[in-house]
């Protein structure tokens, strides 16, 4: 086993975190129970953030960053893993609080690993990733609430980014009729292709609107936040929920009481990083059942990780489409 490896680690330049790649070795890593040789990674927005040094995402430096991973356990003090186990792991403050992802090899909390599902290749997991885990975080929570496809409508805000993606394809599947809003015209054929039967453009919910609008949406799964959260909030119909998992378009929320108190909606906030295990179990055994393979080819592309500097500022703008599956050994 080669003692030096590389990895995207933020540290301070010039008064500024910025992700660069560096080499380390495994005396460098953290004391955990598990070594994982890492395979894929995958780009969220979250690490856009923190390589590009445009967010205060982490906690501490140095810092490898990159809030999943996926590979193959190399040596293990915990006897819930053994070697060769595939493993992935998302959350849990990785790239925050504790080495991540970004990295050809890592040492982890047997208490975050997730064991691969049979039907999933480990670049399969990292193409459906955080963001592909929060869009069924957001289906399940629209489910609990009893929403089903005979209720209508379903929006996805947010829809050509990775988890307003995984949702569609998710939802389409189960045989809601989903409504895809985005800014984005030239994304409307991958969009349709994955399931969406309409568009909405974002510039609709994006203008401050009623505090009560006419009813739409059965359900919302929604990445945005702001203006477009309130807008959604107010066109969602009686009894409906409304999942919201981002803040791409800021952490404010311009709405009012009556949606709720008139209409019994429900505002469900929905947290990918400290899930119980229990829950996240549950997430990845419904996505190797509820979304298409196919569809995991269509939403993801292959980057390598000497790229990630460049994708990283790509995706805090809003430029990457889909899902992006980092090769850590390339």
């Amino acid at each position: 086993m080669s003692d030096v490896f590389n990895a995207i680690v933020a540290t301070d330049v010039d008064g500024k975190t910025k992700g660069q790649l560096q080499q380390l070795t495994l005396s460098d890593l953290p004391d955990e129970d598990v070594l994982i040789e890492v395979s894929y990674s995958s780009l969220n927005f979250k690490d856009g953030l923190a390589v590009s040094g445009k967010g205060r995402i982490c906690k501490k430096l140095p810092m490898v960053c990159g809030i999943d991973l996926a590979g193959t356990v190399l040596e293990s003090a915990s006897d819930k893993f053994s070697v060769g186990d595939l493993v992935l792991v998302n959350g849990y403050g990785l790239g925050e609080k504790f080495w991540g992802g970004y990295s050809q090899k890592a040492r982890i909390n047997s208490n975050f690993i997730v064991k691969v599902p049979e039907s999933f290749s480990l670049q399969d997991t990292m193409a459906i990733g955080t963001a592909g885990y929060t869009a069924m975080l957001c289906v399940m929570a629209l489910e609990k609430q009893g929403v089903t496809p005979n209720d209508g409508e379903v929006l996805v805000t947010g829809a050509a980014g990775g988890v307003g993606s995984v949702a569609i394809a998710i939802l389409s599947n189960l045989g809601y009729q989903v409504v895809a809003s985005t800014g984005r015209p030239e994304t409307h054929d991958y969009l349709s292709e994955l399931g969406a039967a309409s568009f909405i453009d974002r510039a609709e919910l994006s203008e401050k609107g009623a505090p009560l609008a006419a009813e739409r949406w059965a359900g919302v799964v929604d990445t945005v936040g702001s203006t477009t959260l309130a807008n959604a909030i107010a066109q969602t119909k009686y009894n409906g929920c409304v999942a919201a998992c981002g803040l791409a378009g800021g952490i404010d929320l311009p709405s009012t009481v009556f949606p709720f108190i008139l209409r019994g909606i429900t505002l469900a906030g929905v947290d990918s990083v400290m899930v119980d295990m229990d829950t996240r179990n549950e997430a990845w055994a419904r996505l190797s059942t509820d979304l298409p393979k196919d569809k995991i080819r269509n939403i993801s592309r292959l980057e390598p990780m000497s790229d990630l500097p460049a994708l990283a500022e790509q995706i805090v703008t809003g430029q990457v489409r889909g899902r992006v599956v980092i090769d850590v050994n390339a």
